[in-house]
């Protein structure tokens, strides 16, 4: 792993990319940003896929991989930029899948319900409830980790373990910033209660990106020769920090303003950034391009 604290700046991905055979790119942040998708980010992965390598999105979305590729055509992300994509949602629904007939109470807005498409769940209120089944708030332009306190404070006195199908605790909406599920789950394991979170960081996504690349390539997969890239340090950064994979560090995402210009990034900045997370990176870039 060539990760460090005090990690170059690169123009491209051109400079690095002969090094990997297999790219794992995380999609809010690097690819689009919830309202449009990046053109140079997409022309970059279309290269590297031209070249030879597999490219895989990973995203922390709590919605199944259809509907996450639907997502993508409405905001303009080309399908051939990837050769397939691994979602938060799906390890959910896998979560949920092996306990059949499961009472769900959930938290999140209506579009996400599609989560629960075939699988064998019931719907109940809080009090008949075998599980928080949290997607996200239920009104992320209006509401706060804050406005959940008294429901947490239900929930913990009943027991109830959260499942959170978005680790993520904000990400980028065009040029604002919202509350994800990982928010709720951190505020909610704060005060105590049980919290199930699936997604990047934990290392149960990143062994089903290696079982994928496996298959795309027909043979096993050395982590060495994967490099991911993101934005976000305690979900896409430290998991793949923790998985053994280096990382490109895309910083014109969730963390820009700490670098100073989000176009023209301080390095000393970038650098105490990484220090301050203990966190490193092969390399960094304002926005992915090849």
């Amino acid at each position: 792993m060539s990760n460090s604290t005090h990690p170059s700046r690169i123009r491209g991905l051109s400079e690095i990319v002969a090094d990997y055979r297999y790219i794992l790119c995380d999609a809010w942040g690097v690819v689009h940003n919830g309202v449009t998708a990046y053109p140079a980010a997409l022309d970059a992965l279309k290269r590297c896929r031209q070249a030879g390598r597999k490219v895989l999105i990973i995203t922390n979305a709590p919605r199944p991989k259809q509907q996450v590729m639907e997502q993508f055509t409405r905001l303009g992300v080309d399908h051939d930029a990837f050769d397939a994509i691994i979602t938060s949602g799906e390890a959910a629904r896998d979560y949920l899948a092996a306990r059949p007939g499961i009472r769900i109470h959930h938290v999140g807005e209506e579009r996400d319900l599609a989560i629960y498409d075939g699988l064998d769940v019931s719907m109940a209120g809080e009090e008949g409830a075998e599980l928080i089944s949290c997607t996200g708030l239920f009104d992320d332009t209006t509401e706060t980790p804050d406005t959940y306190a008294d429901a947490f404070a239900r929930w913990k006195a009943q027991g109830l373990p959260l499942l959170c199908a978005n680790p993520d605790k904000v990400v980028e909406r065009g040029d604002k910033l919202v509350w994800c599920a990982g928010a709720l789950a951190e505020s909610y394991a704060g005060i105590g209660g049980e919290t199930i979170i699936l997604g990047k960081p934990h290392r149960p996504i990143y062994e089903t990106a290696m079982a994928r690349f496996a298959e795309l390539t027909g043979g096993p997969v050395d982590a060495g020769a994967i490099l991911a890239i993101g934005d976000a340090a305690e979900t896409d950064l430290r998991g793949a920090n923790d998985f053994g994979l280096d990382v490109l560090f895309v910083t014109a995402g969730i963390h820009a303003e700490a670098y100073g210009e989000r176009e023209n990034p301080d390095t000393d900045r970038v650098n105490a950034f990484l220090e301050g997370t203990g966190i490193g990176a092969r390399a960094y870039i304002p926005h992915l391009t090849f």
